[in-house]
């Protein structure tokens, strides 16, 4: 396997230590930091989707009754988003490990522009 290669898909395996390898070491190399800014924007969405959660669910909990069933209702969107992060995450790593510069669904085209 290429080094390119196997460094895309270190970029997604070991995730913010990966990208920050990638994003430091190997500028150079164009696949790995395509994939590397990926892979960090993954990351970054389920850290921002998490603390958006315990943040609005703090905020819920003051509402007598109400609240804390809204908060839980609401866990359910941050599970169904890891899923659909999960599913990204493996799509990522077979792009990498292909060598395709392929945008990933809904992440890779924010990825471009928060990462540009």
């Amino acid at each position: 396997m290429s080094k390119p290669k196997v460094l895309a898909f270190l970029s997604y395996l070991l995730s913010i230590l990966g990208c920050l390898y990638v994003l430091l070491f190997e500028r150079e190399d164009k696949l790995a930091v395509y994939h590397a800014k990926q892979s960090l924007t993954i990351v970054v969405t389920a850290v921002g989707a998490l603390l958006a959660w315990l943040l609005g669910t703090w905020g819920l909990t003051w509402i007598p009754i109400v609240g804390p069933l809204l908060a839980a209702a609401l866990f359910s969107q941050v599970i169904l988003l890891y899923i659909f992060l999960a599913v990204v995450w493996i799509i990522g790593i077979i792009y990498a490990l292909q060598a395709k510069r392929q945008p990933l669904p809904l992440i890779g085209k924010w990825a471009e522009r928060l990462f540009a």
